[in-house]
């Protein structure tokens, strides 16, 4: 039974998945324009099944589903099942560029996952739930986050790109009042102390968007490409 640091990934390099990752931990995974893939690359030039991912022995194969604009792998155009080694660049109708990374193992740093293997985008902030310590711009904040602070920030940080709501932010952060008597104003407070605390590094960029009549979500300032 492998390890969790021996979970094959896959790292978005180029088009619409740019900075998401993918943990394959399920015999097969279909990479495609059809929201019921496991893989969805939003763009027409994709077929809603392009290529398909099977576990072999050891690692994956990568199949290309007779898409119309082809799959390539390492540059050169997919025939058959392919296997694939640690390293190993898709390009999926030359719309997007993936990155096959054999082991979590050796996943760069600035590559986070969240407990449920799910996908973040690639950011200047970080965090590590275990020890509750937060990066910015490569800083760590010192002193750390309080707690309310850090479980707020951390909900944030598990849904990239998704807007969490007043509700879920309560049910969060104070777990205990099962949203009973937590105040919009305890909560425009929190939200502006992370803030304040963000800003002490990285004064420039507005990290948490406040989402009016919805909620709030994370814009974690992008890295740029190596």
């Amino acid at each position: 039974m492998p390890g969790k640091n021996d979970v094959p990934i896959l790292i978005g390099q180029s088009g619409p998945v740019t900075g998401q990752r993918w943990v394959l931990n399920k015999p097969e995974a279909y990479i495609g324009r059809d929201p019921g893939c496991d893989i969805v690359i939003p763009d027409r030039q994709v077929s809603r099944r392009h290529a398909c991912l099977r576990r072999l022995d050891g690692g994956f194969e990568l199949e290309d589903l007779g898409s119309k604009n082809g799959t390539h792998l390492n540059g050169q155009l997919l025939r058959g099942a392919q296997s694939l080694q640690d390293g190993d660049l898709i390009q999926v109708a030359l719309v997007a560029k993936l990155a096959y990374v054999g082991s979590e193992a050796t996943v760069p740093l600035r590559i986070e996952a969240t407990a449920g293997g799910g996908v973040v985008s690639v950011g200047w902030l970080r965090l590590d739930g275990a020890s509750r310590r937060v990066w910015l711009l490569e800083r760590e904040l010192d002193p750390p986050l309080s707690v309310p602070q850090f479980r707020f920030l951390e909900l944030l940080y598990q849904r990239p790109g998704q807007v969490c709501s007043r509700e879920e932010v309560i049910l969060t952060v104070w777990p205990e009042s099962s949203g009973l008597g937590v105040s919009e104003q305890a909560i425009d407070a929190l939200v502006r102390r992370v803030r304040d605390r963000l800003a002490e590094i990285d004064p420039n960029f507005q990290y948490i968007v406040t989402v009016r009549g919805h909620g709030f979500r994370l814009d974690n300032r992008p890295m740029p490409a190596p």
